[in-house]
């Protein structure tokens, strides 16, 4: 049957510089457009992680070496990263697209996502960004005042503020490109953070969203049948690298919260992915006047996507 589905691509698809991006996003090209080929309506968001991180490097150095440059917000960082990223995204699925003689169109929308200026989560930073750094030089960043954290027994990363996103301002945008049979490409990044003004604009913070969710949100927004988050494994275990390591087929919203308050899942790993899941699948708990299958959420490997949605592989996450 016929989805709408929204796509969260993990780093994995995506790389850790401009060489092996360009790379793996022939691979999530091919993908994308088997999904699409089937008849899926598709919406593509992306992390940027080691791009934003790597794209505040360089106009730090830059002004460091010349007091013309810039240091840019990371607001402006988030909105470089969705351009770079996504051209290389879209030129590689529309010419998969062009080499099976599909007509369909796929574009990137600079996507804005509005956040709660009195989050909490200003206060106290978690979003890794950048690359992994020793102790030795997460420690020198400490000392200049920039937080650093240990991501998940991988090495130390800088991180930033990572408010919840309250909406997706290009919504209504991104139903539009949909209804007319395009792949968006949508909320890069986890969106341009924004806060709402009193003259009705909006204004860019220093934060970097969780990319899974805004696409949580995003497939909310567009009434999504389900949401594909893609990450490294091709299901979710619990117990994970101990003895007892038990892969998950499918998990409850209930099963998952209580897995949450035992500290099942690795913070700025796994955690988010499944916080995510769960926001949509109780978002869109109930069959619609259609008589469709419940919405779900599906854990998965890029490569997997295709038999995941057929039930053969993935974690299923269900109310």
């Amino acid at each position: 049957m016929k989805k709408r589905i929204v796509i969260a691509l993990g780093g994995n698809a995506l790389g850790d510089n401009l060489k092996e991006q360009m790379a793996a996003a022939k691979t999530t090209a091919g993908a994308i457009v088997d999904l699409a080929q089937e008849g899926h309506e598709i919406v593509v968001v992306h992390g940027n992680g080691p791009q934003v991180g790597m794209i505040e490097t360089a106009f730090e150095t830059a002004a460091r070496a010349d007091k013309h440059f810039p240091v840019l917000p990371m607001s402006v960082c988030v909105a470089l990263s969705q351009g770079y990223i996504g051209y290389d995204l879209q030129n590689t699925i529309r010419l998969e697209l062009d080499r099976r003689k599909m007509r369909q169109q796929v574009a990137t929308i600079i996507t804005q996502v509005e956040v709660d200026p009195g989050d909490m989560a200003f206060l106290n930073p978690t979003k890794p960004i950048g690359g992994f750094m020793t102790g030795e030089e997460a420690e020198n960043l400490k000392s200049k005042g920039i937080p650093v954290m240990e991501d998940a027994g991988r090495g130390w990363r800088q991180v930033v503020a990572s408010p919840a996103p309250v909406n997706i301002i290009e919504a209504e945008t991104i139903k539009t490109m949909l209804a007319a049979g395009q792949i968006p490409i949508a909320a890069g990044g986890g969106g341009i953070p924004v806060v709402p003004m009193p003259d009705g604009q909006y204004r860019g913070v220093s934060a970097v969203i969780d990319k899974d969710f805004p696409a949580a949100k995003l497939a909310e927004l567009v009434g999504a049948d389900m949401l594909i988050i893609l990450t490294a494994v091709e299901k979710v275990a619990v117990n994970f690298g101990k003895p007892d390591q038990r892969w998950l087929d499918t998990l409850t919203v209930s099963e998952a919260e209580q897995y949450i308050g035992e500290d099942q899942f690795a913070k700025g790993s796994m955690l988010p992915k499944i916080q995510a899941a769960i926001a949509f699948v109780k978002f869109s708990s109930e069959r619609d006047a259609f008589g469709r299958e419940p919405h779900a959420a599906l854990i998965t490997l890029l490569t997997k996507a295709r038999e995941g949605i057929a039930g053969k592989t993935g974690t299923r996450i269900v109310m």
